[in-house]
């Protein structure tokens, strides 16, 4: 590990080991093949040939599925490397600069995905209320539009904590808990004052995943309400049909970032490899489901 001492006496650690899976270094190969799959980086690329290339597609339902995909296919490039790195490889050591840029992203596209879910829990209700009007009410100029907000928002709220990362003294070796960098880890092993980071990443979980949820919620409420309306129970149940995907796109979303949050909150004498599971599957399981659903 390369290492420089400063002025003070102090030593500042400028790269970070990354974990693979302890104890199963034997199967490392055989693990990289169930993530290689499950980034799906061919089944997100294929919905975005499709919207791109079929008329009967060029929807705002569709634009944002399209979104979807491009966040997942984010979400995976920004951390396959350096899995893959580790697994196929043994190319554990990371420096300073990327790690923060790798984190950034990582993040970036997590709460991307987030806000991309909140939109489409907004469309649902379009669909159900103005069926009519859904057109004019969504147009196909207002989609790209709302990407380019939406892509501004998720990389600004994580760029004040990824600066502070970079300018950390880093005085306590240790390996990072996973096969790609997280600001939690980072921070864990800083030696400077790290309360802005702290304070900051739970404010903005807090309001930003946090108000992503509750509108979610207050979206479905509204559904609800005006498919209990309406009469025939048919139309009741297309009504419904219109959203299942949407409903277990946002479970398959929040229930591993859920888990994963708990267990490095509260699982601090679990073992290593439930850690590790949890940081995969959060990671790769929604850019997996994300074409099936």
């Amino acid at each position: 590990m390369r290492i420089s001492t400063l002025p003070n006496a102090n030593v500042s650690f400028s790269t970070f080991l990354l974990t693979g899976f302890p104890g199963l270094e034997w199967a490392h190969h055989w693990i990289s093949l169930p993530i290689f799959v499950g980034c799906a980086l061919v089944g997100n690329a294929t919905i975005l040939h499709l919207v791109r290339t079929e008329p009967s597609l060029h929807q705002p339902m569709y634009y944002f599925l399209a979104i979807l995909a491009v966040t997942a296919l984010g979400l995976c490039m920004s951390t396959l490397p350096s899995v893959l790195g580790v697994l196929w490889f043994d190319a554990r050591m990371v420096g300073l600069v990327p790690c923060v840029l790798q984190q950034h992203f990582l993040h970036s596209f997590s709460f991307m995905e987030s806000v991309v879910l909140f939109a489409m829990a907004l469309d649902c209700p379009v669909v159900i209320r103005f069926p009519p009007r859904y057109a004019s009410v969504l147009t196909g100029s207002c989609v790209p539009l709302a990407e380019a907000v939406l892509s501004v928002r998720s990389a600004a709220i994580t760029a004040a904590p990824s600066l502070h990362l970079r300018k950390f003294d880093y005085c306590r070796p240790g390996a990072l808990s996973h096969a790609y960098c997280l600001h939690q880890d980072m921070v864990l092993l800083a030696c400077s004052d790290t309360c802005f980071n702290r304070l900051y990443g739970l404010c903005i979980i807090m309001l930003a995943m946090g108000s992503d949820v509750l509108f979610i919620l207050l979206s479905y409420t509204i559904i609800v309400h005006t498919v209990l309306a309406i009469a025939s129970a048919g139309e009741r149940l297309k009504a419904l049909n219109t959203c299942v995907s949407h409903i277990l796109a946002v479970l398959c979303f929040y229930v591993p970032v859920l888990g994963l949050s708990v267990v490095h909150r509260f699982g601090h004498h679990t073992s290593p490899l439930v850690h590790i599971f949890m940081g995969t599957v959060s990671v790769l399981f929604p850019p997996l489901m994300n074409p099936v659903l």
